[in-house]
């Protein structure tokens, strides 16, 4: 299995701050049966300093631990890459880094919305043969209080990643409602941890994946694993016709 979304590399952001807690990661995804992780350490975000040549260090470092150790995984290169007009440049100039070397690009808009420019840049990033991928887009407010929002992202050409933990309910009942809806109407594509400790922020990968197996989402289980493997094989992505989205009961009141 391959994990599209993690902070694992040490040091970079507010994921893993010792290479010790990069190699417990590493270790606790081997558990996991996770036998490829693409390292996405937060790109250009307002909190956190960029530095690509630091980036590759510490994946260096990683899969040298791995080559040692000989652990069933690899580690493969990537950001998640803040949401800004500079960013189709940024990928052009090497500062900004796809999935695993691929067409891929993690987009991560500001968790209070989607701003008016969002979808001038994923356009932008489709005429330069990237495919924008929307990371924990079940837990963007303004997805969550419109999830045709993020219809209307897809139909431009992006795709949507949820993460696991929201699906496990780890960051709520309401956030693991919306990742269903989301699923259920075909809205997402693409599954990841965004591991950023093994206390705070765990994998949860197989915990999520179990509940929506128990909730009788196998097909969509499917799909995204599928899909988590075609990202790092840079293949097509299977994407579903979207589906409408139920409207809530209390929709008629205010029709």
């Amino acid at each position: 299995m391959i994990d599209t979304h993690s902070h694992i590399l040490a040091g970079l952001d507010d994921g893993a701050e010792t290479m010790e807690q990069t190699k417990r990661l590493l270790e606790k995804a081997v558990e996991e049966q996770i036998t490829g992780i693409i390292a996405t350490p937060h790109g250009h975000h307002p909190n956190f300093k960029t530095d690509i040549g630091a980036v590759r260090t510490q994946l260096a470092a990683a899969n040298a631990y791995i080559e040692e150790q000989q652990l069933p995984i690899k580690v493969y290169s990537g950001l998640e890459n803040r949401l800004s007009e500079q960013l189709p440049q940024r990928l052009k100039d090497g500062e900004a880094l796809p999935l695993a070397d691929s067409q891929y690009v993690l987009l991560e808009l500001p968790s209070s919305g989607i701003p008016a420019y969002t979808v001038p840049i994923i356009q932008q990033l489709i005429l330069a043969n990237y495919v924008p991928v929307i990371a924990h887009a079940e837990r963007n407010q303004g997805i969550i209080e419109k999830p045709e929002r993020l219809r209307k992202l897809l139909l431009h050409g992006a795709v949507a990643q949820v993460t696991a933990g929201s699906i496990a309910g780890s960051f709520g009942k309401a956030i693991q409602k919306n990742a269903l809806t989301l699923l259920d109407a075909n809205l997402i594509h693409v599954y990841g941890s965004d591991v950023h400790s093994l206390d705070k922020r765990p994998f949860l990968f197989n915990e999520g994946l179990d509940y929506l197996e128990k909730k009788n989402r196998h097909e969509m289980v499917d799909l995204m694993l599928e899909n988590n493997e075609r990202i790092l094989l840079n293949r097509n992505l299977i994407v579903l016709e979207p589906q409408d989205i139920p409207k809530p009961k209390w929709w008629n009141v205010f029709a």
